[in-house]
């Protein structure tokens, strides 16, 4: 098999299990959209699925190689959404509002501040709260109360738009844990963003996103199910 196959091969499996968990949950598969997490993946590999249309939305966290690939006449061709979906420093925030479409972990008003100043006049900049799932110091986002609370302020600015929340699933849960956390954040979800809304709840990773869909994520982000490395003797 060799690295096209396999990359197909990947792609095929992701969107299977999706349906299929879609399916679960009581929706149509294409209420789900696919993130695909090209922040690790080598550009020819990035290139192989946007040549053949079968990524748009695309998840980047380092703000210089970001703008070094979707700058560069060949990916900048492509009409691609790119979500920014690491941890945003003020000091890049200005930066990331030019080259992103959205910012999918936000946690903070003072760098919403920044990105509503430095989003242009004739764009409107989508954000997710990030919302933190685990006691652990170094993980980012906010307590559940505290993300919603900043969700209803981003109304003041008028060049965001609040379209839902992120999360990132503590390390280590088992899938009982995981499908209690993620249905506690969807439930508030629900309540803070009505369905008629454009609405993301971005849940799950290349390890639990069908765990995550199960549970109502409708934007899960997966890299390395994608973009795995090894190759596999056809």
């Amino acid at each position: 098999m060799n690295r096209d196959e396999k990359l197909l091969q990947n792609y095929h499996e992701v969107i299977t299990a999706l349906s299929t968990a879609a399916r679960k949950s009581g929706r149509l598969p294409d209420e789900i959209t696919l993130l695909a997490v090209t922040k690790y993946a080598k550009d020819q590999d990035v290139l192989f699925f946007l040549e053949r249309g079968l990524i748009k939305h695309v998840g980047e966290s380092r703000l210089q190689q970001a703008q070094a690939r979707w700058q560069n006449p060949l990916f900048a061709k492509f009409s691609t959404v790119k979500h920014f979906i690491g941890h945003l420093q003020k000091n890049k925030a200005a930066k990331a509002a030019l080259l992103f479409d959205f910012i999918d972990s936000l946690d903070d008003i003072q760098t919403a501040r920044i990105l509503n100043q430095f989003t242009p006049s004739e764009k409107t900049l989508r954000v997710l709260v990030q919302v933190k799932l685990t006691d652990r110091e170094t993980q980012s986002g906010l307590s559940l109360k505290d993300a919603r609370l900043l969700a209803k302020e981003l109304s003041q600015f008028p060049r965001l738009k609040a379209c839902g929340y992120m999360a990132i699933a503590p390390q280590g849960a088992s899938p009982a844990e995981l499908r209690e956390k993620f249905a506690t954040l969807k439930r508030a979800f629900d309540e803070d963003f009505p369905p008629s809304a454009e609405r993301y709840l971005s849940l799950g990773m290349s390890q639990d996103f069908i765990i995550a869909v199960e549970e109502g994520s409708n934007l899960p982000r997966i890299g390395s199910r994608l973009f795995a490395e090894n190759l596999e003797e056809a």
